[in-house]
Order: structure tokens, then sequence, then C-alpha cells
């Protein structure tokens, strides 16, 4: 009904102003991500995506796949597309030189990753699981096997796969039981089932390659004693080409809410004495190696909200300037207007746009530090490292999160129309509702981030954050009086989050039970709280613009005022969540669980 379009211009700024694009294009490790060439790069990739993907969005949805125990069929027009992706070579974006990639940093990557999974999220989720399993096997592979595999994969001749969850263990991977028996010739037989297989089996690849969590025999118990394996679907030939069929298949198909063309697959391996895999990295080292991989997928989930939100948000505002409805308030014409005009449409549209740019800001500054990471050396380094690894988790969960809010508010603009399918907002909604269930749900984000992110360095790592946030505070008192509620509203938020952050470190280590009882709502005030300064960071940079003489007025006075609204209008809200921390875990067990319904 309505084309997404690529936002381009705003991913840009926030590469400029959050990512330090600029700065980080200085290292050597990313002299090729000049602004100009970042610029082209997302230009044409923004192009292909509305053009090749985003056609398919829909009718794919609608068409579903097929399986057969030969396979699945993708939609019509999948193949094809994903065969243009291929041969453009997106799926090396951000992958090693070394290798075939093109080497630009993660937060190029993660603006192109949000163009893609808006124009077709179901046929995104494909590339980005293969970059998953490059990001592993660049970081843990033998040099052996970068060379048969990682060249397929950079390319995207070949995909990639994740496999963790089998029917017993879910988030708890400790539990698996995956069996990998040693060979004498040092493979291993692998045997099991594991559910939940995102593109574990489809047609538009020649050979898709498993990354597979499995358990030695001898192997101590719990998450210390799994492996992780690389299972081809097509045993390799010795000049590298797929060859004899590995013993795996796909038993089926999950039927699902939403993301219908991306097939679920529940994948058998070893029915025939045992699929052959090759150890990656050290035995029982298995769930390390394979962290390198979720973490990529965490911030792709994250991603999804944005991407996902922004499709929706597009929509809604396009059918808020057509559709006429009710009398504008105040107004003199008794002729209907447009919703647009009405005070709680605007404040739904603001309420969406301002939180897509926050969470852009945010996925842009948590790929930033990655690559700073990477490009800096020694303490400096370490320090990016370790705020990548605090983000990371707020990420996944509160842009998944506010991705829901914003769909949802999508179809509340459309009203009745909105529920209908034909308007496809709808389907924004079904899609985005897995996003806060896989690569671990937004609960296990929460009490990752108050159980383990927040202890890095004794806490120094969320000190500084909150400190960098603080820091703020002197530009914005220079700023003036259009930035005084920006000012007040994220100095009262800082003040927030600072305060139950130390309560939640003070009575975490005396009861962790008490701090992971408020674990949701403190994950919920992180993200608002640095969403919103992100957003202040960006409104300061248009007015530098705008001081400097820019022409391009419109796009950064609409940048000031959307960081306004959410100090004004989401940033409160932080503090109102303090008292359900600080509540802890008092009234959770005090009801028996068989007594909990109402019947």
């Amino acid at each position: 009904m309505y084309d997404y379009r690529a936002p381009i211009k705003d991913a840009l700024f926030a590469l400029r102003h959050i990512g330090e694009i600029e700065q980080l294009s200085k290292s050597t490790l990313y002299a090729q991500a000049d602004l100009d060439t970042v610029a082209s790069i997302l230009e044409e990739q923004g192009r292909f995506m509305q053009e090749v993907f985003g056609p398919l969005n829909a009718s794919g949805d609608r068409e579903g796949l097929v399986w057969s125990p030969e396979g699945v069929q993708t939609p019509a027009g999948f193949k094809e597309a994903y065969a243009k992706f291929v041969e453009a070579g997106w799926q090396g974006l951000n992958a090693e030189v070394d290798f075939g990639g093109a080497g630009f940093p993660e937060a190029v990557q993660a603006c192109a990753l949000e163009f893609e999974t808006a124009s077709n999220g179901a046929l995104t989720m494909c590339p980005g699981l293969t970059t998953g399993a490059i990001e592993c096997l660049q970081e843990w592979g033998t040099e052996e096997q970068k060379e048969l595999y990682l060249r397929k994969l950079v390319t995207g001749e070949w995909t990639g796969t994740m496999n963790l969850t089998e029917p017993q263990a879910g988030s708890d991977v400790g539990l698996c039981t995956t069996k990998a028996l040693p060979q004498e010739d040092g493979t291993y037989k692998i045997s099991g089932i594991k559910i939940y297989i995102s593109f574990g089996e489809h047609d538009m690849s020649e050979n898709i390659i498993h990354l597979v969590l499995a358990r030695l025999p001898d192997a101590p118990a719990g998450t210390r004693g799994i492996s992780l394996f690389i299972v081809p679907k097509f045993l390799l030939t010795p000049e590298g080409e797929p060859g004899e069929r590995n013993d795996l298949r796909c038993v089926s198909i999950e039927h699902k809410m939403g993301i219908h063309a991306s097939p679920t697959c529940v994948m058998s391996f070893g029915d025939e004495g045992g699929a052959t895999g090759y150890l990656v990295g050290e035995e029982n080292q298995g769930l390390r190696a394979m962290f390198t991989m979720m973490n990529s997928a965490r911030i792709a989930v994250g991603i999804q909200g944005v991407a996902l939100g922004d499709a929706a948000f597009q929509k809604a505002l396009a059918y808020s300037q057509e559709r006429k409805q009710g009398r504008k308030i105040g107004g003199e014409s008794k002729e209907a207007a447009m919703i647009i005009e009405h005070p709680d449409v605007r404040r739904m549209l603001l309420f969406m746009k301002s939180h897509i740019e926050a969470m852009r800001a945010l996925i842009v500054y948590n790929a930033a530090a990655i690559d700073f990471s990477r490009a800096l050396e020694g303490e400096e380094a370490e320090l990016q490292d370790d705020l990548a690894e605090l983000l990371t988790p707020v990420t996944k969960a509160w842009c998944t999160d506010i991705g829901m809010e914003v769909t949802s508010t999508a179809i509340q603009v459309f009203g009745g129309m909105g529920y209908i399918e034909e308007s496809g907002v709808a389907q924004h909604y079904r899609d985005m509702r897995i996003a806060p269930i896989y690569e671990g749900t937004n609960g296990i984000q929460a009490m990752d981030l108050v159980g383990r992110k927040l202890g890095l360095r004794m806490g120094a790592v969320v000190n500084g954050h909150l400190q960098n946030m603080r820091d703020t505070d002197a530009q914005l008192e220079a700023a003036g009086n259009e930035f005084e509620s920006m000012r007040a509203g994220l100095a009262e938020s800082v003040q927030s989050l600072a305060g139950v952050t130390e309560w939640i470190m003070t009575n975490g280590l005396a009861d962790p039970v008490q701090a992971l009882a408020g674990a949701t709502p403190y994950l919920r005030i992180f993200g608002t709280v640095t969403g919103g300064w992100l957003l202040t960071k960006q409104a300061l940079a248009a007015q530098a613009e705008l001081d400097a003489g820019s022409t391009d007025t419109e796009y950064l006075a609409a940048k000031i005022t959307t960081a306004r609204f959410f100090a004004e209008q989401i940033l409160p809200q932080a503090a109102g969540l303090v008292p359900s921390v600080q509540a802890g875990a008092s009234a959770l067990y005090e009801v028996d669980g068989s007594s909990l319904a109402s019947i």
C-alpha cells in the first residue's frame, strides 16, 4: 500500500554524530570508510533493497513456504532476489578483506541491515545469520576452515545457520544433548535434534553451513561441556565444492504468527549413523565461540525493532496525510480534516518518530563501540569492548520492546484499517512479535544486564556511561533556552538511572533475587535514558549545523523538536519506573503458583 524508503539521511547523521564515522575512518583498519564512500554505499544499498527485496515482502508473507522431504521451497521471487543480492556483493560488507569482504565498520553494516530488514524482514534473516556465522569463523575457525568455508559465506554463495535450541534446551543451553563422537580421521559424528533453526533448509544457496552445539562423550555437565562444530549440508570435495549430502535433514517447518517466508526448521542430525562435523575452537569451549555469533545476532534482532518500526511508521505517516476524519480542533472549517491535524495522532506519530531515531542512534552507538574496540589498541580498545558488552543486551531488548510498541501504534493510527491485512501494517506487527523472544528472551537480556554487565570492571563501565551522559549538561546549558527542557529532562532521568543502578548493584550483592526481580523495568529505564541522551546529542549537532549555515533547515529543526518531545514526554517515564525496580521480589512469591488463577 505504501512503499518503504530507506532513511539514508538519518542513518548518515547518526553515523557522523553518534558513530563518529569520520574519526573511525582515520584508523588504518577502516581507512576506506570515509563519509562520501559510506554515503554512496548506503544510497545504493537502500535503492537495491527497495527495488529487489521490498516488492517480495507482502507476497512472501501471503505465499509462505512449502516443505517436502527433499527440502524447503521459498516463495516466488526469493531465490532470484537472493541471487541478485549475492551478485551485488552485499553479504560481505563488513567481512574481512582477506577473505573477500569489503571490511567496512559494524556501524555501517548495522545501517545497511536496517534497510534490508525494513524492506523484507523474513528474507533478510538468511544473510543476517550468515553474517553471524562469518564473524564466528573469523574469530574461532582454523586457517583451513577459513579457506574452505569463509570465502563462499562472504560472497553469500553459501549460507550459515546457528543450531542451539533443542526440545528440552531453550535458553538453558547447558541441557544440550546433541552428541558428537570423535572419529579416527579427526572429524566427529553428530547426532541429535535441533529446533527453531531459521533457514536451516531452503533453495536459495548451493550449500548451507550449520554451526551446531553438541556434547562429547566425556564432556562435563552443563555449559562447560559444550563444543561447536561445522556441519555442512553437503560435504566438500577435494576441490572445495559441494559433494556428497551429509547425514542431516529438515524434518518439518513451523507454522508461525509472522515471518511466514522464513523457514523455521526442525533439523535432525545423524539419522543414518551421524552427520560429519568439524570442531570449531577447542573441545568443551563451544559456547564461548557461539557467543560471537549470538552477540552479532542480538544486535541484528535489535535492528529489527527500528527497521520494522520505521517501515510501519512510514505507512502510518502516509495514511495520516490522506485520511480525512473529523474537523480540525479549533479550526473554522466545517470540512473533514486530515487525521494528522488531530493532537492525539500527532502524539502517536512523534512517539514513533522519536523512538525510531533513538533506537537507530543506540544501535549505531553500540556497533561503533565494537568498531573502535578493533581500531584502537590497549586500554582504549578494551574500554570500547566493555561498552559494547554493556550495551548489547539493552540494544536487543529495549529496541525490540519499543519496536513492538511502535508497530502497534502504527496500527492504531490506521484505526480499523490497520487491523486489515491489506493495509500492510499488520504484517510488521506480526513479524515483530518474535523479536523480543528469540536470541535470548528480553527477560534474559535484562538479567544479563543486571547480573553480569553492570559488574564489568567493578561497575566502572556503567559509571563511565553515566558520566558521559552527565557531561552533556554543559553543552545543553550553553545552547540556550530552546534546550532547557531537554537539559532538565536528561538531568533528572540520568539521576534516576544512577540512583537505581546503585540500588541494583548494592542489593544484588546481598540478594540476587531482589535485583533480578526488577531487571526488566531497570533495562527499560536504561534504554529510555540512553536513547534520550543520544537524541539530545543529535539535537545539539543539528543546532551546530544550523548555526554553521546549513540549508537543510527542515530536517535539522525536526531533529531538535523530536529530541525535545522525547525529553518532555518520554524521559519522565524513567523516574516512574524506579519504584517498580526497588519493589524487588516482595510480591512475586507470596502467592502460590496454583493460586494465581482467579477461577
